[in-house]
């Protein structure tokens, strides 16, 4: 009797940045053909492998990993620092790259003996960040237009996710300080990598040394 191997579940995020990494741990040997599918399944697995894929919101990967229902998944760094969800951050795939920063007006002053208004939807990092520079401010917490803020003045600036900065500078906006890298990371469950730490181990080397060694063919 076959024995099966030991599955990996693996949560993905919805979009392109899933695709590409549901692409790297193919390349690396986790392939499950099924994915690509036309139908409407919700969980995609390859017992030969032993690896189990179900796409999920972004925002939701930490949640699913931390509950434990995905032994393993990917998230953005920036979901990690706002969320602090209890789980192992095991590698960067230095995938999805750009950069949370502070933004404004091209023509902002700061003044300190002012109270300043901080709009984002990130309201822990931006609490945090300004709480080491000792800036007394006022959070205004927004889900989406961010960039609307300042320009109706709403806020004094933002604290958004950067990639490009187009659309910032679109709107007569430029970044003005950058707080921290962001990247996509993998993540463990606390418990799932303890009773899984051979197959997640193994995974990761495997993504790691595949990610290396196109960072290499890039040089």
């Amino acid at each position: 009797m076959r024995s099966l191997k030991t599955m990996i579940n693996v949560a993905l995020p919805k979009g392109r940045l899933g695709e590409k990494v549901y692409d790297i741990f193919a390349a690396a040997g986790y392939e499950c053909p099924s994915i690509h599918e036309e139908n409407r399944k919700l969980i995609f697995e390859n017992e030969e492998v032993g690896v189990r894929y179900f796409w999920v919101k972004p925002s939701d990967v930490a949640i699913y990993v931390e509950r434990g229902a995905a032994d393993i998944g990917v998230a953005g760094k920036d979901i990690l620092l706002e969320y602090s969800p209890d789980v192992y951050e095991l590698c960067d795939l230095g995938m999805g790259k750009c950069r949370m920063a502070v933004a404004a007006k091209k023509d902002f002053r700061d003044n300190p003996q002012k109270t300043l208004r901080v709009a984002t939807k990130f309201t822990h990092i931006a609490k945090t960040y300004y709480a080491q520079k000792s800036r007394i401010i006022d959070i205004i917490k927004l889900n989406g237009s961010i960039e609307l803020a300042p320009i109706l003045g709403l806020s004094d600036v933002i604290v958004d996710i950067v990639e490009t900065g187009k659309t910032l500078l679109e709107n007569n906006l430029e970044p003005i300080e950058t707080i921290v890298p962001i990247s996509a990371r993998l993540i463990a469950n606390k418990a799932s990598y303890k009773f899984k730490n051979s197959e997640i181990s193994t995974l990761c080397e495997k993504v790691e040394e595949y990610c290396r060694a196109e960072e290499q063919k890039k040089k």
